[in-house]
């Protein structure tokens, strides 16, 4: 690692200046980790110089010129860098890294925990949805591993008491990828997780997404229209931003203006100004929504309704010509009306800007290589039977076996899962008078809104996925 790339305040607090990487400045203030820092991450082992603190001043402000003097072409490029996995490295810490991300990427994972316990540290990788174990790494060599993570995603190396967040962007052959770094102080070290995000991947359709005709052909009537709100709920990782990209790859045309605040833009599409979320400068959802609103735009996409100032002036914009699409953590689509009227919105406003709401969940596809099919019990239809509005004679159902592919779990990929609330003037009148979600939910289903559990015993029935897969995610 190149010694110019070392935060300032790490070298600020532990007085330590790396000249070169077989040279660094010291005084005798500096810890001894800090010296091992720098040798694990240069993999090199530099000759220790001794300085007083006043030297030690002026070579820190030096060292500090010339990185500004660097900073204008470096801004330039920064969104261009890409840490290029493949060109490899002698240091132990940066390969067992390398190695670790080379394997998530190449088994498709979306997540990397690192969890410190009391006699090791367990690395462990999100497979469509689920944790699996990965390896173990001693715990006298977690440290030098969060530095290295640290200082790669311009996090303060020398801050281990606070949670941190940062980035990393990777580059692996002709991939490139976008990786969100969180840290978490425990009693036994920091936790660390991080979230994959290739750009590279194609971004999917509306039709792609999982949605029967019926409910595809509801979805897009919502969002066609000139004007309202629409949200889409669930919980984190329910793949709400997928489906609103590709809402917005749907609207797309060189007639219509649309502009998105997000945090993070998760993929770029050309022909949309997009916006990246900055709390550091206060370009918050809420602030960037005023400034959005003053580009003269036809649709909006917020990345996610947080608090009642971003709730108020979403409604307010789909109340006066925009069609705003946004999120909303919630467990179902009725209960989007209650989360909104308990973080201070007036029901008759929800009821007069709401167009509909849409909530989803991921469940695992079982693999198509090793998919068999079987005869199920008299429990497991009756269980389908329960929740499905149609009354079907069902003979067979479909399991997975386990295989190479799927690592032995008999699924492989997702598919989501859908609960679709269009709001005519009849459901308005229920959320104006009675915004309880159990009021709306009723009143939603009598005019024909099919359930998530209903969706997920459809593709059942289909073969796609299993009972306890989709018991797993929807609550019965």
């Amino acid at each position: 690692m190149p010694v110019n790339q070392f935060p300032v305040e790490f070298l600020k607090e532990n007085q330590i200046i790396p000249v070169d990487e077989n040279k660094v400045y010291i005084t005798r203030k500096t810890p001894f980790y800090a010296v091992e820092d720098i040798r694990f991450l240069t993999g090199k082992t530099p000759e220790t110089v001794l300085i007083s603190e006043e030297e030690f001043n002026e070579k820190l402000e030096e060292y500090i010129s010339n990185i500004e003097n660097k900073l204008e072409e470096e801004e330039e490029i920064k969104e261009s860098f890409f840490e290029d996995l493949l060109e490899g490295s002698d240091a132990p810490v940066i390969q067992l890294l390398n190695s670790l991300f080379l394997k998530a990427v190449r088994s498709n994972a979306s997540d990397i925990h690192f969890e410190p316990f009391s006699d090791k540290v367990v690395v462990r990788f999100r497979l469509d949805g689920v944790l699996h174990e990965i390896s173990t790494i001693p715990l006298n060599a977690y440290p030098q591993i969060v530095s290295r993570i640290k200082i790669i995603s311009k996090l303060n190396v020398a801050e281990k008491r606070l949670p941190q967040d940062g980035r990393i962007k990777v580059k692996i052959g002709e991939k490139q990828l976008d990786m969100r770094v969180s840290t978490l102080p425990t009693v036994f070290g920091e936790r660390i997780v991080i979230r994959l995000l290739d750009r590279s991947n194609k971004l999917l359709t509306l039709e792609e997404l999982g949605f029967d005709t019926e409910d595809l052909e509801k979805y897009e009537r919502i969002i066609r229209k000139p004007y309202g709100l629409v949200l889409v709920t669930g919980p984190t990782g329910s793949g709400k931003s997928t489906t609103l990209y590709a809402s917005l790859l749907k609207l797309k045309t060189p007639r219509k203006n649309i502009i998105t605040i997000e945090d993070p833009v998760e993929y770029q599409i050309n022909g949309i100004g997009q916006i990246q979320v900055n709390p550091k400068i206060n370009l918050t959802f809420a602030n960037g929504l005023r400034s959005i609103l003053r580009q003269d735009p036809d649709i909006v996409m917020v990345g996610e309704i947080r608090d009642l100032e971003t709730a108020e002036i979403a409604i307010h914009a789909s109340m006066t010509g925009h069609l705003v699409l946004s999120t909303l953590h919630t467990n179902d689509a009725p209960s989007a009306v209650a989360r909104l009227v308990d973080m201070g919105v007036e029901p008759f406003l929800v009821a007069s800007s709401l167009e509909g709401v849409i909530a989803q969940r991921l469940i695992r596809k079982i693999c198509e290589n090793c998919k068999e099919e079987y005869t199920p019990k008299i429990e497991e239809t009756e269980e389908i039977k329960k929740f499905m509005k149609k009354d079907l004679k069902i003979e067979k159902l479909y399991r997975g076996k386990g295989c190479d592919q799927c690592l032995g779990t008999g699924f492989k990929g997702r598919i989501a899962i859908y609960e679709i609330m269009e709001i005519d003037e009849e459901m308005r009148g229920v959320i104006s008078k009675q915004p309880e979600s159990m009021a709306v939910r009723e009143k939603a289903i009598s005019k024909g809104m099919k359930t998530l559990i209903e969706d997920g015993m459809e593709k059942i029935v289909q073969g796609i996925t299993t009972i306890e897969e989709v018991l797993q995610v929807v609550q019965v």
